[in-house]
């Protein structure tokens, strides 16, 4: 047999496609040559595969090899395609006891060391995902990768050599799950009981995370915002399954699954430093990857120090903070990213940090804070339904014995007010109450005529857009669902009220 077809997998986004890696042994001058617009990795895998092949005890055939990976009008990147090769040169020269269509069932993926070895590559679960859909039964991959790809319907064969993967393919031994350490189960987020004070600011948070609000948090320095944002993914409901595959597999495109090897099971907690370019931040590059958006996908994405952001790198956050993908284009195609995501800020009144602070005196003048503010533009705090004011805690609150609220109890007020929302908007294309149409308004957000009343007040005075009047019932939707009532109040009315004191409108002194 001189011509061999092997199947493994590209990715597009982070949404796995079956590639067919045809290789052909003909005349000619003796070398590789890989056709199928590679890149420079998938290139370089003609150095790492030669010596592979010898040091694991098989002739390399002095021959033309010609590697054609399927579809030509798709580009490939990286390592994966180290070990479909390698088996698909074997199978052409003869080496290997397996005939063209027992392979049918098998997807290979993997990086060759020049020893023989199989190393783990990023991108594993969206393969995996593409194979089950193919009705491939086993995905042949490294030891590393095993955990990634074992939730999914496809049997993962994990291989540490050469020699083993040829020894599976040829069905002379069946490889047993890598040994992994057994943990106890213990979360890593830190518990909102640690907290003491800050009754308020906690209380607004867990609005945000029931009603999936975006929140901003405004303080002075050393008040806790860095501390309460932490604690955020505590109180988020758990992932389902299918959230679950969807975040990891956004991390295992962008390589983050190599080390821990596992599976995200918890609401994932990204932050990002201020001086983050725009890819870094929404995704993007040369080879478009996923950013910290997206990687925040299901989870929270905290931006500390707001302002410090650079403003062009904020205005691309604009999109996705309303659609809930990145979507990129490129000459060579368009990618989406999901970036469902749950964004909460924290920044500073002022360039000192005292203009709020009850004892320490600001030392900058109004036209610095005004210009300060003015680094975050109108449409992007209108995209942040709760503002909320973050004061210094008094040395005695710091001190009482009595615990505040436990991030337990506050996750089961946000899942009670998760599942009112579940049952109202089943059917629909949403599920929470900040994803609300404004044509829905009407029919899901019923305001008493004391809240009607005040909110017309509230337009009045301060000049609210009707756009804000519209996160302001979302906001009060949310409150009633915590309270367990139907209509919206004017008390849910004037709390809503107060998470809007940095809006659009009055940002400015």
């Amino acid at each position: 047999m001189s011509l061999a077809r092997v199947y493994s997998g590209l990715i597009d986004g982070v949404d796995g496609e079956i590639v067919t890696a045809e290789v052909h042994l003909g005349d000619g001058l003796p070398g590789v040559n890989i056709v199928g617009l590679p890149d420079q990795a998938v290139k370089e895998s003609r150095e790492r595969i030669k010596p592979a092949i010898k040091e694991s005890g098989f002739n390399f055939p002095n021959r033309k090899i010609t590697v054609n990976l399927s579809p030509a009008d798709k580009a490939k990147q990286g390592s994966t395609y180290d070990l479909p090769i390698t088996v698909g040169i074997l199978l052409a020269s003869g080496q290997l006891e397996i005939d063209q269509g027992s392979l049918e069932e098998f997807l290979l993926v993997g990086e060759i060391a020049l020893d023989g070895r199989l190393r783990a590559i990023p991108g594993v679960l969206p393969l995996a995902l593409a194979g089950a859909e193919n009705d491939f039964k086993s995905i042949l991959l490294p030891p590393g990768n095993y955990k990634e790809a074992e939730p999914v319907e496809i049997k993962p064969l994990p291989s540490r050599h050469l020699r083993a993967a040829v020894g599976i393919l040829e069905g002379r031994y069946d490889p047993e799950p890598p040994a992994v350490e057994t943990q106890p189960e213990t979360s890593a987020i830190p518990d909102f009981v640690d907290v003491h004070g800050q009754g308020s600011a906690k209380r607004a948070l867990s609005v945000a995370a029931a009603g999936g609000h975006n929140a901003l948090m405004i303080g002075p320095p050393g008040t806790g915002k860095s501390m309460l944002a932490r604690r955020v993914p505590g109180i988020l409901p758990p992932l389902s399954r299918e959230q679950a595959l969807e975040t990891t597999a956004v991390h295992s495109v962008a390589g983050a699954l190599l080390e821990q090897e596992t599976i995200v099971h918890e609401p994932p907690y990204r932050s990002p430093h201020h001086s983050i370019s725009g890819a870094g931040l929404v995704g993007g590059g040369q080879v478009p990857g996923p950013g910290e958006a997206s990687l925040a996908h299901n989870g929270v994405l905290f931006l500390d120090e707001l302002p410090e952001f650079s403003r062009s790198v904020l205005e691309m956050m604009r999109q996705p903070m309303e659609d809930g993908e990145v979507h990129i284009s490129r000459a060579r195609g368009s990618y989406c990213f999901p970036a469902n995501f749950f964004l909460l800020a924290a920044m500073n009144p002022c360039p000192c940090g005292y203009l709020t602070h009850p004892d320490r005196e600001c030392i900058c003048t109004p036209s610095q804070v005004d210009r300060y503010r003015r680094k975050l533009s109108g449409p992007l705090l209108d995209r942040i339904d709760l503002h909320l004011s973050v004061g210094p805690v008094e040395y005695d609150t710091l001190r009482e014995d009595e615990s505040s609220k436990s991030s337990k109890e506050m996750r089961e007020e946000v899942l009670e007010a998760r599942e009112r929302q579940a049952a109202r908007y089943a059917g629909e294309d949403f599920s929470l109450n900040a994803e609300l149409p404004a044509k829905a308004l009407e029919t899901y957000c019923a305001l008493t005529d004391k809240a009607h009343d005040l909110l017309r007040q509230a337009v009045d005075n301060l000049g609210y857009s009707a756009r804000t009047v519209h996160r302001l019932q979302k906001v009060g939707r949310t409150l009633a669902d915590l309270e367990g009532q139907e209509d919206i109040t004017d008390l849910q009315i004037a709390e809503a009220l107060q998470y809007r004191e940095f809006s659009e409108e009055n940002y400015r002194l």
